[in-house]
């Protein structure tokens, strides 16, 4: 997945058009049974590795609303696939789409530190594109 949306999500939805991986969804069509704010779907996630910076947290008008959590690889399994923050999908011949069968890629200088604090895409991307 690598990016997450908080809790101060003002659900506007801004972000859901930008993606271009169609990995974000409103509050209302969150898989979560507590859904509550526009969630990011982390099988699909790609961290927009091809742009400077990441096009959901570029349109987004909530400053730290959207932060960085773990690359959605085989290492961070466990992550994704047992925390009740995440529902995977699952694929009619792939089965469950976990990090293991279905990585994604993601931008390998924001450190795991970084990751594990959740800290801000934009903060972050602050100090990589001056």
């Amino acid at each position: 997945m690598a990016v997450m949306i908080t809790d101060t999500c003002i659900n506007c939805d801004a972000c859901i058009d930008e993606c271009p991986a169609t990995a974000i969804v409103s509050a209302e069509d969150s898989p979560l049974a507590f859904g509550e704010y526009t969630y990011v779907k982390p099988e699909k996630c790609i961290e927009c590795v091809d742009s400077a910076v990441p096009k959901c947290a570029d349109v987004c008008p909530t400053e730290g609303c959207i932060v960085w959590d773990m690359p959605y690889d085989a290492a961070h399994n466990e992550h994704f696939v047992d925390n009740e923050s995440y529902v995977i999908r699952v694929h009619k011949k792939k089965g469950l789409l976990s990090p293991e069968v279905s990585p994604r890629p993601f931008r390998e200088n924001i450190t795991e530190v970084q990751r594990e604090k959740n800290l801000s895409v934009g903060e972050t991307l602050k100090l990589y594109n001056p």
